[in-house]
């Protein structure tokens, strides 16, 4: 059975906005920020692994340079820098499968940074959560 994966079918909604302008190549990152576990081995080679508890995680979206959503992003992080009214719901959705991940209370990191050129460029947020619910799944 033959799958379809349509980048067109991503949708992601930061504070009510739906993102749109994405830039050719990778366009959408999705990570936490730890591994859910880790391994310590003692001396004598027994091993344990330890559970993290931290869930925090990060969307990385790269915009072209002419997207509005640039524009929107901007306002988020100028107004939690200036009120700290900055923190919105962030959820990632492949409409063409499965993955869905989702941050409640996320933030814009900083601003992105301005690099103009002959060629229209990208623009590059990255939107944080402290507790990032994932589920990767495949296409339909």
């Amino acid at each position: 059975m033959v799958k379809t994966y349509d980048p067109k079918q991503n949708a992601i909604i930061v504070g009510g906005h739906i993102v749109s302008g994405f830039a050719d190549g990778t366009f959408i990152v999705v990570e936490r920020n730890e591994q859910a576990f880790n391994l310590k081995v003692g001396a004598d080679g027994e091993g344990c692994r330890v559970k993290s508890n931290n869930k925090s995680g990060k969307f990385t979206l790269t915009l072209m340079q002419s997207s509005s959503s640039n524009d929107f992003l901007s306002a988020l992080a100028n107004a939690d820098e200036l009120t700290g009214e900055g923190v919105a719901p962030c959820l990632m959705k492949d409409n063409s499968g499965t993955t869905v991940c989702a941050g409640a209370t996320s933030w814009v990191q900083k601003q992105a940074n301005v690099e103009n050129a002959k060629e229209a460029t990208t623009r590059q947020w990255v939107i944080e959560t402290d507790e990032l619910d994932m589920f990767v799944g495949g296409n339909n």
